[in-house]
């Protein structure tokens, strides 16, 4: 069935690879640079990290709208990537966590710019009842560089002898060629409304995305907030004795499985339905978060991550698919960017309490947390879900 998708999903997927090996390069290590480098505190890795996402996510909203308005979404998908490269070189030469702030609101800027008109692309080009294989292919070659960033991380930490700063100038060389593949393989596809929407996001056009979109909505919101930051993951194997130099193996642990379940889960949803996925990932989200909370050693952890990647692999690419498919075709990029709009404001309400969490009460209180919320979440989900069954 991949054999089908069109050249430029998979060109797409590439462009996602390259700059995902760019930034989690620099992610992996990240939180233990701002906590063992620059003396900054959880609570101020927490709202770094919340504060960048949202970003991230805000900036989703605005420039779907734009991609919807405009009928584009190539023009906008590059400048995203552009900027987010153009962004690195300022981890490297961070002298305070402010700085790094500054860095991290940057490259999610770039990261809000791209986000929403690509995968409203990907949604484009996808073949009509592969939407799911579409999706879960892109966030598959997403996931490789988010585990292959963090490899690399590692050797080069122990090629550098430990020098964060080169690890962090080396990373701006695959987010160069992430623009380059994009400029050069992936072709826009043509339009499929003959007139764009006005470029307003008011109650109507609100209305008019439906109450299955804003059901998706709902369930991501959920998910984030129960989820928050893989930093705190990283830190965690900190805590329980994890060399600085392999922080990032976390990240390897969490994305290699991602990596591995997106595509397949992509597929099954595509014949089976999406429900059953994302009641699967509320599961093992719970199973992960218990893991983490009473984790005693790091193979404990490592164990923990590893249920986080499956979580991630069975929720990403499905939460993708149902907005394309819920949403109206002429606000599409404007959908998705709604959709991270939301679940960036619930990860900073997430990351910022995780942090609190950590330094008022420890560790297992955040995880414990993060499961508790898992199982309101799922309890939610499976109510509604019965219920949308029951009306058929």
């Amino acid at each position: 069935m991949a054999q089908k998708l069109p050249r430029s999903i998979w060109a797409l997927g590439i462009v996602s690879l390259l700059m995902d090996v760019s930034s989690e390069m620099i992610h992996g290590l990240m939180p233990v640079f701002l906590v063992s480098v620059l003396g900054a505190s959880t609570v101020t890795v927490g709202v770094i990290e919340g504060i960048g996402e949202a970003t991230a996510n805000i900036t989703k909203l605005v420039s779907g709208m734009i991609s919807d308005r405009t009928g584009r979404r190539k023009p906008l998908t590059v400048l995203g990537y552009g900027l987010g490269t153009l962004s690195k070189p300022m981890f490297a030469l961070a002298p305070t966590a402010g700085w790094v702030l500054g860095a991290r609101f940057a490259d999610r800027v770039g990261k809000g710019i791209r986000g929403a008109p690509r995968d409203a692309m990907v949604g484009d080009l996808a073949p009509k009842g592969m939407e799911g294989a579409a999706y879960g292919l892109r966030q598959s070659l997403d996931n490789v560089g988010a585990f292959v960033g963090p490899g690399l991380a590692m050797i080069l930490m122990w090629a550098f002898a430990g020098d964060f700063r080169a690890v962090f100038w080396v990373a701006v060389v695959p987010g160069v060629l992430a623009v380059l593949v994009l400029i050069l393989l992936v072709r826009e596809p043509e339009r499929h409304t003959e007139r764009p929407p006005k470029m307003k996001l008011d109650r109507a056009a609100l209305v008019r995305m439906g109450a299955p979109f804003w059901g998706v909505v709902a369930v991501g919101a959920v998910l984030t907030l129960a989820r928050f930051s893989e930093a705190f993951v990283i830190l965690l194997a900190e805590d329980h004795g994890l060399a600085l130099a392999l922080a990032p193996l976390v990240l390897v642990i969490i994305y290699a499985v991602a990596s591995f379940a997106s595509y397949p889960a992509g597929v099954l949803s595509d014949s089976f339905g999406r429900s059953g996925l994302l009641i699967a990932g509320f599961m093992v989200l719970i199973f992960s978060d218990t893991l983490l909370a009473l984790a005693s050693g790091t193979g404990q952890v490592m164990a923990g991550a590893a249920f986080w990647g499956l979580h991630l692999g069975l929720t990403q690419g499905v939460l993708a698919a149902l907005v394309a498919e819920t949403a109206p075709l002429e606000y599409r990029a404007t959908a998705f960017g709604v959709f991270n709009l939301v679940s960036g404001v619930a990860l900073l309400i997430a990351s910022v309490l995780a942090g609190w969490l950590w330094q008022a009460l420890g560790p297992g209180a955040t995880f414990t947390a993060g499961a508790g919320l898992s199982v309101l979440g799922l309890i939610g989900f499976s109510a509604l879900n019965g219920k949308a069954r029951r009306k058929v």
